[in-house]
């Protein structure tokens, strides 16, 4: 299956955060969006890879996106070396995305920064013919680059190149990251106390959006960080 857009996150609940109401966007306008975890996040303080699971799948259904994987690879220990990239480029291949989103460029967790790097540089080289891949079945798999590669802005208040209007799909993302009960902050249940278990860290989410928003002059906003100059046909063409 052919599909518009993949998104990356190391961890489930990364792609909520990072690009929920940019996702639910763009599957209210028909484009097929898919959602890959390269880890289950065991090594979580709260929950479990079965637990966090669940909720993945319950957060891809409120999204409404066509699929969600996961590439099992180990929670806090990823790497950007060939093993992780060839994984990687098998289903760039084999899903042949226009665009691709990631992992913030830099961030508090190591994870985000070695994951964004790694999917990069993975939709580099899947575009070059003699790197050999197979699909699950042993067909050779033909050469896909992505046109374009975004990075969301996850803890750190990065400075975004470009923002997306995610006016009234807010509440979509905020649905979307409460699916995971074990991470976030809710007053029906308890939790070991963490830097994104709190009220606050949840508030913020919904604040950093709307500030985002400000900025364009909408409601609400979602920034990216891009590889290439993002190019317009006419400059009318900009809002």
């Amino acid at each position: 299956m052919k599909i518009d857009i993949l998104a990356f996150g190391a961890h489930p609940d990364d792609v909520e955060l990072g690009c929920g109401a940019t996702i639910a966007k763009l599957v209210s306008h028909g484009k097929k969006v898919g959602i890959i975890d390269l880890t289950q996040g065991e090594m979580g303080t709260n929950g479990s890879p079965e637990t966090r699971m669940k909720e993945a799948n319950e957060a891809a259904s409120v999204l409404g996106v066509k699929f969600r994987e996961n590439l099992n690879f180990r929670d806090a220990f990823i790497e950007n070396n060939e093993k992780h990239q060839m994984e990687v480029i098998k289903l760039l291949r084999l899903y042949k995305p226009e665009i691709v989103i990631c992992n913030a460029i830099e961030d508090r967790h190591i994870d985000h920064p070695k994951a964004s790097k790694l999917v990069s540089d993975s939709c580099f080289l899947s575009g070059l013919k003699k790197i050999k891949t197979h699909d699950d079945s042993g067909n050779s798999q033909s050469v896909w680059r992505p046109k374009l590669v975004y990075h969301y802005i996850q803890w750190k208040d990065i400075t975004p190149d470009i923002v997306v209007d995610v006016t009234g799909f807010l509440d979509t993302k905020m649905k979307a990251i409460k699916a995971f009960s074990s991470q976030f902050y809710s007053s029906a249940s308890s939790r070991e106390s963490t830097p994104i278990s709190s009220k606050n860290f949840l508030d913020n989410i919904r604040y950093r959006s709307k500030n985002i928003g400000r900025l364009i002059g909408t409601e609400e906003g979602e920034g990216f960080n891009c590889e290439r100059y993002p190019a317009v046909s006419n400059i009318t063409d900009l809002i």
